[in-house]
């Protein structure tokens, strides 16, 4: 099915006939004037074309030859064509992702419950007609009709047409994996979904949205950059105009040469203005949008790809994105005094409510172990969450054999347990603490186990850090990220992952209110933070965060505080994230160095060209040996709109990403596109000289 990884090529006939269209369609004056640059280059080619058809009425008025002039007029109409095109293909690969999305969305029936349970019957609806808060039952084969969450059952979801994934997904009522997505299908057993938006306000329609360039607004760095531009063309407008007099004044006094022409002063404006970077700004924009979207990543706006590439600082999970996540329990270490079977026995029962891969790893070890889950008559469970770091059963006493009052089960972080017995009068014996010191030194991860006031024990469990991702964080540090890893595991056992993993630091037995504070002090500081996050737990943390990813398998809440959303639901494409920003920055100052650059090859062109008569010794600047004046502005001209042509490639598919350093990414920027915007130039302009001279144009 078609995804967000499928894209056309560069220049498919399916993007170039409607980017040829849409350069003609921009010309319209409400378009050009939202770029200075290309606005004046616009006015520009109106006024060429006017002196054009004066010189043809009126010859011996302008003194220019209407050939020339019209020309001058052509290749400046191109200039603007140009940098139309490269806007409007960025545009069209956008809008072709688009429509493939809207290809996905189709009106379904639905089966709206009249009540919150499978049992209580249904009637049949269309998806339009459901509205936030909306209970729906989708049976095996169904269409999921709108996003939602998950109230009751289990079953497997075949999500392809928004991951591109063929493998199925398990979704299920509670825990992280309870979001559902509009326009999936459901493949085995059922669920009942409540429906968490109003029709039209979709993941997907969001995702079409999102997409679309017309409504990529301009990020802070792109419009400092423009008032750059805007600046500069301010500078060499008011330049451009003193000539005249000036050009007048000296004809005049030396009583020699001719008055510089209105045609040559236009094109002397043009050529040095940044038209390069003004024609391809826009496009440089949409097109990080793009390969973002290559990337199954969703950005809600440029401004978040922009950022990611300024971050300097990103928070990662250590589960699933530093390690394989699939953490599970290896042994269990029984207390002094406590027999293993009857750890193995607490552990379960106090893991039966808890709906996390560790959770559910314990109870299969006990099981193994030859204990068997069963039913407890009044038995409490109390779940999982990320503030109480703990899951449990309060039992009656009489089922574990006791008398008195119930007995509270307690299995969690071995410090969120040790303050659970000290509660009750208890403490941790220093056997149990120094087993879970032996545990994290190994890089595993301690669970203490408690029976009322009483630590029964420890459960280790295991994981592996990925293979290299300790180089990949060497590389950040060569840019000047640094990376902090962020863990409910105790401070050794983080230690430990964070020293094999290459870290620059950690946050150890994490609480949602931790994540926030410390995305906050280091926003204080005056960095950019980056972090991923799926639950709704996180949802605080990636509403604070400068780049947010959100995973698409998680929560509602998750994906609206996120200004990102990753189709593939993998927390490592943060790395990838930053290193498709770092790129759009990378793109946008090599094309702004290449555009300011190539300048002064245009200035020996044409300024020795347009005085020459009145100051022949300017004749010393022609160090190209151009064959004429007109030949030298024509050239330059010409020079001027095919550059733009030959960087749309370059603008659309991005300057390679290199994990170096601020220092040696501008020496890098400033010997490739500054010393080379100084010498392409000269030889492009020559070789034009040429091809003119040999044809006759000149």
């Amino acid at each position: 099915m078609t995804s967000m990884k499928s894209s056309l090529s560069l220049f498919d006939a399916a993007l170039l006939k409607p980017a040829l269209w849409g350069a003609f369609a921009k010309l319209s004056p409400r378009v050009q004037w939202r770029n200075p640059v290309m606005f004046v280059v616009y006015i520009g080619s109106i006024l060429t074309t006017v002196l054009w058809a004066h010189t043809l009425s009126f010859p011996g008025d302008t003194g220019m030859r209407p050939g020339f002039v019209l020309a001058i007029a052509v290749w400046l109409w191109f200039t603007v064509l140009f940098a139309n095109f490269a806007e409007a293909l960025a545009e069209g690969r956008s809008k072709a992702q688009a429509a493939s999305l809207r290809g996905l969305r189709k009106d379904t029936w639905a089966k709206k419950l009249k009540g919150e349970h499978r049992q209580d019957g249904f009637l049949p609806v269309q998806a339009p007609d459901l509205r936030k808060g909306d209970v729906v039952l989708v049976d095996a084969g169904d269409m999921i009709p709108l996003d939602g969450e998950v109230i009751e059952g289990v079953a497997s979801v075949d999500e392809s047409a928004i991951t591109g994934e063929s493998a199925p997904v398990v979704r299920e009522s509670g825990g992280d994996f309870s979001s559902v997505t509009g326009g999936t299908r459901v493949l085995s057993d059922w669920l009942v979904v409540r429906i968490g938006v109003n029709p039209g306000e979709s993941f997907l329609d969001r995702m079409i949205g999102m997409v679309e360039a017309a409504r990529r607004s301009r990020t802070p760095n792109e419009i400092a950059l423009t008032i750059l531009l805007v600046a500069l063309t301010i500078v060499f407008l008011v330049v451009t105009v003193t000539l005249l007099p000036f050009s007048i004044f000296s004809v005049q006094a030396s009583n020699a040469g001719t008055v510089v022409s209105l045609t040559a002063l236009i094109a002397l404006l043009v050529c040095l203005i940044p038209t390069t970077i003004g024609g391809l700004l826009s496009a440089v924009g949409v097109a990080g949008m793009s390969r973002m979207m290559q990337a199954n990543v969703i950005a809600t706006s440029g401004r978040a790809v922009e950022a990611a590439g300024d971050v300097d600082v990103l928070l990662l999970d250590k589960t699933g994105t530093i390690t394989h996540g699939n953490r599970q329990a290896s042994a269990f270490l029984p207390a002094p005094g406590v027999n293993k079977a009857r750890l193995a026995h607490a552990a379960q029962l106090a893991s039966l409510a808890d709906e996390t891969p560790e959770g559910r790893s314990i109870v299969a070890l006990a099981q193994r172990e030859g204990i068997e889950p069963k039913p407890v008559d009044g038995a409490v469970f109390v779940a999982f969450t990320a503030q109480t770091r703990m899951s449990g059963a309060d039992l009656p006493a009489a089922s574990l054999d006791l008398a008195g009052s119930p007995v509270a089960l307690r299995k969690g972080a071995v410090e969120a347990v040790r303050r659970h017995v000290e509660a009750l009068g208890g403490r941790l014996p220093p056997e149990v603490a120094q087993a879970a010191d032996e545990v994290a030194r190994r890089g595993s991860t301690p669970l203490a186990v408690a029976e009322g006031a009483r630590v029964l024990g420890i459960v280790e469990l295991k994981d592996i850090v990925k293979t290299g991702i300790r180089e990949r964080f060497a590389e950040l540090r060569r840019m000047g990220i640094r990376t902090v890893m962020i863990t409910g595991d105790n401070r050794l056992t983080a230690a430990a992952i964070a020293a094999e993993a290459g870290v620059d630091d950690f946050l150890a037995e994490a609480t949602p209110e931790d994540k926030l504070r410390l995305i906050r002090q280091h926003q204080a500081d005056g960095h950019l933070v980056a972090m991923t996050g799926d639950g709704t737990n996180d949802a605080p943390a990636l509403a604070q965060a400068d780049v947010a990813v959100a995973m698409g398998s998680g929560t509602q809440a998750a994906k609206e505080a996120g200004n990102m959303v990753d189709l593939d639901s993998n927390p490592t494409k943060l790395l990838e994230v930053v290193e498709t920003g770092k790129a759009l920055l990378m793109t946008r100052g090599s094309l702004t160095t290449f555009s300011i650059a190539n300048d002064v090859a245009k200035y020996f062109a044409i300024i020795p060209a347009i005085f020459v008569s009145t100051y022949p010794q300017l004749a010393a600047l022609n160090v190209m040996r151009l064959a004429s004046p007109s030949s030298a502005i024509l050239s330059a001209v010409i020079f001027n709109a095919l550059v733009i042509v030959f960087l749309i490639p370059l603008a659309l598919k991005g300057v390679r990403y290199r994990p170096v350093g601020a220092a040696a990414l501008l020496r890098r920027n400033l010997l490739i596109y500054g010393l080379g915007g100084l010498v392409v130039p000269f030889v492009g302009i020559k070789l034009i000289d040429l091809l003119l001279a040999a044809a006759g144009w000149v």
